[in-house]
């Protein structure tokens, strides 16, 4: 519940914030007629994410307890942790000039392909928060579902998915209708860390995966079992596995990728997003530049 809550109050944060700053723009240029050409964008991105979505998952599905599952959800955790570093970086340098960029593609798209340009637009910008979403989603899926395939799991993975677009959407409202302020910086700045163990976890199940399939026969001791303390298959375990890639009975390399990706992209990650502050030296420029000028006034006299 909790991974699907924080992927889908952060996806549904970003693509709401995009379709707000739209409406916002197209409100402020007096243009509200093109409203609807944004919400049928909006609507086809959602009707082909969903289908895809559901296609693969089932296509997948058909392959169960085979190596070609196996293959599918390898790939899944790869693509997913990639993405998900690929976006938390990307996020954290452009959430400032968000607002900028759409407004100037909008421009373009109303000069250019009018109606049509503007949906495909907010079509492209929601796709492709919709396209990481479905990626994550399976991804959390496939690496729940090896842990407790119940029913019951089934919904609470549902109900946190609702619960963060709900969550998701209210913020986006609040932001376009109330004017409520939020630090977006700071806001993906959090949620990145907590989505940084997400991808960890989820590159720990790939290497797993390609142990078993001996694509990576080494380092494959078992460093500890806590099976009779909390296991993987129970809901405290599931939680864990989800949220930090908590194993069981995890193997040497799972732990030193984990251990690697989680020090590196973490370091790297509060490292950019520090507050930088101007050095000791920096004001001596800006004090070096009035005396040159006053010398320069003097000279005439």
């Amino acid at each position: 519940m909790i991974p699907t809550f924080v992927i889908f109050l952060r996806e549904g944060i970003e693509a709401s914030i995009i379709v707000a700053i739209l409406l916002a723009y197209l409100a402020r240029i007096d243009q509200r007629q093109h409203f609807r050409d944004v919400w049928l964008g909006v609507a086809a991105a959602f009707v082909l994410i969903l289908g895809g979505g559901v296609a693969a998952y089932f296509l997948i599905k058909h392959y169960d307890g085979s190596n070609i599952q196996t293959y599918f959800e390898t790939a899944t955790y790869v693509i997913a942790a990639g993405v998900l570093t690929f976006m938390t970086f990307w996020m954290h340098k452009h959430a400032r000039t968000m607002a900028r960029e759409l407004e100037s593609r909008s421009e373009v798209a109303l000069t250019k392909g009018g109606r049509v340009g503007l949906g495909l637009l907010a079509f492209q910008a929601v796709g492709r928060e919709g396209l990481e979403t479905m990626v994550f989603t399976l991804a959390i899926v496939f690496a729940s579902s090896r842990q407790a395939a119940t029913p019951v799991h089934g919904n609470l993975l549902l109900v946190g998915a609702v619960a963060g677009l709900a969550c998701a959407l209210g913020i986006a409202f609040a932001i376009y209708k109330v004017g409520a302020k939020l630090n977006l910086r700071r806001f993906f700045q959090v949620l990145g860390l907590v989505l940084m163990l997400f991808a960890a976890g989820l590159l720990s199940d790939a290497v797993e995966n390609l142990q078993q399939l001996r694509w990576l026969p080494f380092g494959t001791h078992v460093v500890w079992n806590t099976s009779g303390v909390v296991t993987e298959s129970s809901n405290l375990g599931d939680v864990l596995h989800s949220l930090v890639g908590y194993a069981e009975r995890p193997t040497v390399l799972q732990i030193i990728v984990w251990v690697i990706y989680v020090v590196m992209s973490m370091s790297i990650f509060l490292y950019l997003g520090r507050d930088r502050k101007p050095t000791s030296g920096t004001p001596a420029t800006p004090r070096s530049e009035p005396r040159t000028t006053k010398k320069t006034r003097h000279l005439p006299t």
